[in-house]
């Protein structure tokens, strides 16, 4: 744990690089993508995955089209610490999380960012000034490159850094933290509505639920697996299964599947892993995030893991595992996400 509080879901929120494009970048050109329900197929979703991997693997940003968003200020928001921030300037912001970043990015206002922490790690960031350390933020390094405005979330910190930062006079707006698909556009929402662009936020959502909408009607009729989330850290003896809350409950959720720790009675959003629990939850899939898969040896040293092959997943080595910082991100790349669950978790 780091004294921000950060828990295993919230080190899985490492950076958002922003590639939303699907329908009309990605998928351009491609009618049975384009278009509904009902020309939905696995083809389809076979396609539309593809896609979403290659975009994701520039791990670069798409941002709106049109015009820049001009931000009108000032403006007085709600920030999630309890407070009312004024904003007057959005000249130079600094977004202490990298799913934020990604957002501010997409709204097309990335050249106004002027630094970055440890997990924003998408191209257009890589460039700018680190100010975290370890996740733990630097009030030097952050007031040194003059903010006009800081957006945090609830496990920045530590606390005394983000309390010297406001009393330096810079607007410090506290954001909650994105855990489930509904997120998505209240983060994007307050952002936009921070910084003084709540047209370019709706927008924004307009697009992401489109994608989302298309990304779920390719999901195969009739199936829906049991997908059990595992989050591990094998040179950190952390073995754990998600459950309710743990973030990946909701894509599943959205995907089309089963999230099979919340079937089993999963009430907390990771419980330590016993081979009892993973057997008797009888995963179709398993999910995990890149990093955690290698750091047991890939697929292979997974089954070596107690019950991991007494599991239909594990008989029928059914892995399904993404980049760290994009399972969990919530952000403007969710969609491709789903696009990617909904190929990867129907197959036979």
């Amino acid at each position: 744990m780091q004294k921000s509080g950060r828990n295993p879901r919230a080190w899985a929120l490492a950076s958002l690089a922003l590639a939303v494009a699907l329908l009309t970048g990605a998928c351009a050109g491609n009618s049975a993508d384009a278009g509904g329900a009902s020309d939905a197929s696995p083809v389809s979703a076979s396609e539309r995955a593809g896609t979403a991997e290659k975009q994701l693997a520039k791990n670069t940003l798409v941002p709106l089209e049109g015009e820049v968003p001009t931000p009108e200020l000032p403006v007085t928001v709600d920030s999630s610490d309890g407070r009312k921030v004024t904003v007057k300037d959005a000249s130079r912001i600094l977004p202490l999380n990298g799913g934020v970043a990604e957002i501010v990015f997409t709204l097309g206002l990335g050249d106004k960012v002027v630094g970055r922490d440890i997990t924003a790690t998408f191209e257009e960031a890589k460039k700018l000034p680190q100010v975290t350390k370890a996740h733990d933020v630097s009030a030097e390094s952050v007031l040194s490159l003059r903010p006009t405005v800081v957006l945090a979330d609830t496990d920045t910190g530590p606390s005394e850094a983000i309390d010297q930062i406001r009393d330096a006079g810079v607007p410090v707006v506290v954001l909650d933290p994105a855990t489930k698909l509904a997120d998505v556009t209240t983060r994007t929402t307050r952002i936009a509505e921070a910084l003084g662009v709540p047209e370019a936020g709706k927008a924004l959502n307009d697009r992401m639920s489109d994608e989302l909408a298309a990304a779920r009607a390719a999901v195969a009729e009739g199936s829906r697996p049991k997908v059990a989330f595992l989050y591990m850290r094998g040179s950190a003896a952390v073995y754990l299964m998600g459950g309710k809350g743990s973030g990946a409950d909701s894509l599943i959720e959205a995907a089309g599947a089963v999230d099979a720790g919340v079937e089993a009675g999963l009430d907390k959003p990771f419980t330590p892993l016993t081979s009892e629990a993973l057997v008797s939850a009888r995963p179709d899939v398993i999910l995990m995030m890149d990093k955690g898969l290698e750091s047991v040896g890939g697929v292979k040293g997974l089954e070596e893991i107690p019950g991991i092959a007494q599991t239909p997943a594990g008989a029928a080595r059914r892995v399904v595992s993404l980049e760290d910082g994009v399972l969990l991100s919530f952000g403007p790349r969710t969609p491709l996400v789903i696009d990617i669950l909904v190929d990867r978790i129907h197959r036979g």
